[in-house]
């Protein structure tokens, strides 16, 4: 399972040629979006505007209803086959009019007033109901959610079954679902608002709006790859900015000491990601070109350490140190595999994940080398340690309570403390620069505990170092490869993760 991590692999050159080959996202008017139109009959025309700096959606429109058997809205959208996932944290702009105007995603079979559809409708007055109609003129039927006015708006189709999942942003989403609704393979998606009263013009704003396309029917993990968004996260807005988008997989991104870089880890190789100029360059670490994506800088940000698939050891991750700048790297574990994950703030220890014996546990080394120390010894996985700011503390996920939580220990390995405690698997706890906050990635129950897969729905979430109760700071789809090493921003506001799309069916 942990040898999974391994990327997979091409030459240095081709490696080279496709990050050249890369540009910064370039984003058209309408942003994700192909076209606009008013559907049905308005008297007032919609409108869009999308401002590119802050990825932000402000749409207008009229219409006076969205039900029975017309539809009357302004819509966004563009054309997408097969399965996807649509995201968006949205809101009315005023008090409006109509208690049932409407705003949110939908899926069309065509432009027609009446066409066959389903829509992901929040109300003015905050209910919110999953929406659909089955046949061209036919009459519209619901499913009502249990939430009532969510800022957060979730559609799913899988097939010809989609689910509707909301919520308040910070809380978990809740699901409706309906099944057996065929719209064809191709079809129209995207977002609309409806003021209920065509007298008028309603407006909203969408923010944090994500089109997913997740991998095709055959998929093959750890063989087969879609591209991915390197994105940086505010933690206390939830905003989210992608910077970088590739049709490959990268995966785990640092942020180096000087806050002017990440560097993530993409094909075997690594990148430094230079977030004024927006281009990744790799980073030479000589020999070691099958990297998997572990892999730390030091506190004072001048040397990288490194987890790579030695064919010296049959193919198994031993920990190396490097330059950050490049260089020739250094052995430091012995024994493999050793998977990287925290570096203490003194510079004197390396902590990684051990698979000795057919266990894997947590061991410390000095960064020179030597004797290991074995720091856990419960059955079982544990998991992406991390060292406290101050050293006192190694961070952790365990699944020695049942499901994979995170815990807390002395740096030589003793009291250990669980942490978090719920329905929920979470990995790779990350402490901020300034010691205050926790942020891990949270799969949910249909992933094994001791699994940690590519391509899921997934949530970032957030919690004070002293405890709390944690909340979600990002709906994400990714998981493998997301947030696995420490990726806060020097001043502590900010985080680097990777959420995954297939760049070949919504570029």
């Amino acid at each position: 399972m942990r040898a999974s991590r391994l990327v997979g692999l091409s030459t240095v050159t081709a490696s080279l040629a496709v990050a050249a080959a890369r540009a910064p996202a370039q984003q058209a008017p309408r942003g994700l979006f192909q076209g606009e139109t008013d559907v049905g009959q308005v008297t007032q025309r919609g409108s869009i505007t999308y401002d590119t700096v802050r990825e932000r959606y402000t749409i207008a429109g009229s219409g006076a209803n969205m039900w029975s058997d017309r539809d009357d809205f302004h819509f966004v959208w563009r054309r997408i086959q097969g399965n996807f996932l649509l995201i968006a944290r949205a809101q009315f702009d005023g008090p409006g009019v109509e208690p049932h105007r409407k705003l949110g995603w939908t899926v069309r079979a065509d432009l027609a007033t009446g066409a066959p559809h389903v829509t992901a409708a929040v109300h003015g007055d905050g209910l919110v109901a999953l929406q659909f109609r089955r046949t061209a003129g036919g009459t519209t039927e619901e499913v009502r959610s249990p939430v009532a006015g969510p800022d957060v708006i979730q559609l799913e189709r899988a097939g010809d079954s989609y689910t509707l999942s909301v919520g308040r942003f910070g809380d978990s989403l809740a699901p409706v679902r309906v099944a057996n609704l065929p719209l064809g393979d191709q079809v129209y998606v995207g977002l609309f608002i409806c003021a209920h009263n065509d007298t008028v013009v309603e407006r909203a704003t969408f923010r944090d709006v994500r089109i997913t396309a997740p991998p095709p029917d055959g998929f093959v993990p750890y063989r087969d790859y879609i591209g991915s968004n390197l994105e940086i996260l505010d933690v206390a807005t939830g905003d989210r900015t992608i910077v970088y988008r590739a049709p490959e997989s990268l995966q785990a991104p640092n942020w180096t000491k000087d806050g002017k870089a990440l560097i993530y880890n993409s094909g075997g190789l690594l990148y430094r990601f230079d977030l004024a100029d927006r281009r990744p360059v790799a980073v030479n670490t000589g020999f070691a070109s099958s990297n998997n994506n572990d892999h730390v800088l030091s506190f004072d940000g001048r040397t990288l350490a490194i987890s790579n698939h030695s064919a010296e050891d049959h193919n198994a991750s031993i920990v190396y140190t490097v330059p950050v700048g490049g260089g020739t790297p250094r052995r430091v574990t012995k024994l493999g595999p050793s998977y990287l994950h925290g570096w203490s703030p003194d510079g004197k220890f390396l902590v990684y994940t051990g698979q000795r014996g057919g266990e894997f546990d947590i061991y410390r080394i000095p960064v020179d080398g030597g004797d290991e120390t074995r720091l856990t010894s419960v059955p079982g996985l544990d998991d992406g340690p991390e060292y406290s700011p101050d050293g006192r503390d190694i961070y952790f996920n365990s699944v020695r309570s049942g499901t994979m939580q995170i815990w807390r220990m002395r740096a030589d390995g003793s009291a250990p403390q669980q942490i978090t405690s719920d329905q929920y698997n979470n990995w790779f706890p990350h402490v901020s620069p300034d010691g205050r906050w926790i942020v891990f990635l949270s799969f949910m129950k249909d992933v094994a505990p001791d699994d940690h897969p590519f391509y899921k729905q997934v949530y970032l979430r957030l919690m004070p170092t002293k405890g709390g109760p944690p909340r979600v700071v990002g709906y994400v789809y990714g998981g493998q490869g997301t947030i696995n090493v420490p990726s806060w921003s020097p001043d502590s506001r900010r985080v680097a993760f990777v959420s995954n799309t297939d760049l070949r069916r919504v570029p």
